[in-house]
């Protein structure tokens, strides 16, 4: 393990807590655990967040150097996350090992959900550009260069906003290139597919059910969550199912898999880059619970409700070093 890896190991270490409730197991995160460690944790937790950000989101406003004018821009796009425990552990994690692979590059953090942003200016009182505002600030420093790369799962309505913004900037001159999201090619399937369940292997058994939950899109619906479940199928992990949020597979499917497989356990795990509001809530279903209760509308909630026993692992697709690897490599290809 490289150096960098045990530094994005370390700091995840110290965000993830884990505890049990209700019969639902929950790894990563502090719903459970007793009052006064339960918050002396999240404190840990949120300051170590806090300050590595500081250093971590470039974009925001600072003076800039002659020098740091000269360097072409590797713009990291999120759509972001307003839980600070996840977002350095995710989000931070990927800039930092794009940071440490690019040294000739100004690394810059960008975030398209703007209610995001302003929930976390007035938490924090830190100003996170959007993405409009990071790609005219690196204009306006001199960059000769900017590299867009995404943290989005999948090329789909998100992604679509971005592309048709970069080809504003390109239609004005801008020399700027934009990299892909994590699922894209066929390689990218398989990479994150065995990275995944990798992180999961431990979990794996006859009664047990690995569930990986997406968001998805009702309105557009994104083929990558049927393909991303062949790839499961054909590296024989007959145990995993994908679920999503939004669109079919929903809730209810899965469940129906579930117990039409004779499972009698669940795992759960956000197929997504941070664990934010849909892993805490719509998978989890404790992120608003102040006595540990899961929520039974939650995908958990419904589970335990059909006498399945729950774990939910509270833990973004960013805090996989492989997962962080493969961004890498898409920003190498769209270096060229």
């Amino acid at each position: 393990m490289s150096d960098r890896q045990m530094t994005r190991r370390h700091f995840a270490g110290i965000a993830a807590v884990g505890a049990a409730t209700l019969g639902a197991s929950l790894v990563g995160c502090s719903n459970s655990t007793p009052a006064a460690s339960s918050a002396a944790a999240s404190s840990a937790a949120e300051a170590a967040a806090s300050s590595a950000e500081e250093a971590a989101a470039s974009s925001a406003p600072a003076e800039v150097t002659e020098k740091a004018m000269a360097k072409p821009v590797i713009l990291v796009t999120s759509f972001g996350t307003s839980f600070p425990e996840s977002r350095h552990i995710t989000i931070g994690a990927i800039e930092s090992a794009i940071r440490e692979s690019f040294s000739d590059y100004d690394v810059r953090r960008a975030f398209t959900a703007q209610i995001v942003i302003d929930h976390i200016e007035e938490d924090t009182g830190r100003h996170i550009d959007n993405f409009e505002e990071a790609m005219d600030r690196a204009i306006a420093d001199g960059a000769p260069k900017i590299i867009v790369q995404p943290t989005h799962l999948t090329d789909g309505a998100e992604f679509g906003d971005i592309s048709d913004s970069v080809d504003n900037y390109r239609s004005q001159g801008v020399d700027v290139v934009l990299g892909t999201p994590l699922l894209t090619s066929d390689k990218d399937y398989v990479d994150v597919c065995d990275a995944v369940t990798q992180e999961t292997a431990k979990y794996e058994a006859d009664d047990t059910a690995i569930i990986l939950m997406g968001h998805g899109n009702e309105a557009a619906p994104h083929g990558a969550y049927d393909k991303f479940q062949e790839t499961l199928n054909a590296a024989g992990k007959k145990t995993y199912f994908v679920c999503t949020v939004e669109q079919t597979p929903g809730f209810d499917e899965t469940i129906a898999f579930v117990k039409d497989g004779g499972y009698t356990k669940a795992v759960l795990r956000p197929l997504m880059v941070v664990a934010g509001d849909h892993a805490n809530n719509d998978m989890a279903g404790t992120g608003e619970s102040e006595n540990g209760e899961v929520d039974p509308e939650s995908l958990a909630g419904m589970l335990m409700a059909e006498g399945i026993e729950v774990t939910s692992v509270i833990e973004g697709l960013g805090q996989i070093d492989e997962i962080d690897d493969i961004y890498v490599e898409h920003v190498k290809a769209s270096i060229g």
